[in-house]
């Protein structure tokens, strides 16, 4: 895991159209985001940012179904992804004739990847939508910002004390009720902790191979100003 913090970016020149932040649920998703996009905008670079709860969103595909928090009920994992690659295709067009930078809170994991987990999708589809997906944002020169924690469980139990009894129940009775979770017995906070074990285990592989550029932060100790700091060069800004 130690090569995680490695990071590899275009040159300073080549302005990132595109910024995606990544990372489990209370990683810090949404505050690297506004605080990106607050920089970029500084910086005189017209930036918007994207939260998960934007609605309508403009490429989780998802928001399509009838019962989008429970997406196996309407679809198949093989549709999601074309779906999922349809909307970003979409998108990429639409950014390339804007002048915005979208700076966006998951969705290149967090979202229909997550979905598609959720789904049972089977290995090769997950990293073969991925691979897809790369190469259909590449034209935006993206920069993406992958937040981890060494301890998962750790970090799932501090989000799940920060957010209360409520949110807990609503993740619990949400994501365990999936098909893949059900297989495999998850249940409670447990199970919780053992779903998101295993979606670190997938998307770590997938930052690991993603042909982006991109920077990786473990974030346990939450030193932001130092985050912040590694994060405004990547992107041409100034850290003073």
């Amino acid at each position: 895991m130690a090569s995680l913090s490695e990071s590899c970016t275009e040159e300073p020149s080549n302005v990132h159209r595109l910024v995606i932040v990544e990372g489990i649920m209370g990683s810090g998703k949404s505050t690297t985001m506004r605080f990106i996009a607050k920089h970029l905008q500084e910086a005189g670079r017209p930036a918007v940012y994207i939260h998960e709860r934007t609605d309508p969103h403009p490429v989780r595909a998802t928001d399509e179904l009838e019962h989008w928090f429970e997406p196996w009920r309407d679809t198949t994992p093989e549709d999601l992804a074309d779906r999922a690659l349809a909307r970003w295709t979409a998108f990429v067009e639409y950014t390339q004739s804007s002048t915005d930078i979208p700076v966006l809170d998951g969705q290149l994991f967090h979202g229909d990847l997550t979905h598609l987990l959720l789904m049972e999708a089977d290995t090769a589809l997950i990293w073969g939508y991925i691979r897809k997906l790369a190469t259909v944002i590449a034209p935006l020169n993206p920069f993406v910002v992958y937040l981890w924690q060494e301890d998962v469980e750790e970090a799932i139990i501090t989000v799940c004390a920060e957010r209360g009894p409520e949110w807990i129940d609503y993740q619990v009775n949400w994501k365990l009720a999936a098909p893949y979770c059900a297989r495999h017995g998850f249940v409670g906070l447990d199970g919780l902790i053992s779903l998101y074990c295993d979606y670190r285990h997938l998307t770590d592989g997938l930052f690991q191979e993603l042909p982006l550029a991109k920077l990786a932060i473990e974030n346990s100790e939450r030193d932001w100003p130092a985050y912040e700091s590694r994060i405004l060069p990547e992107l041409g800004l100034p850290t003073g």
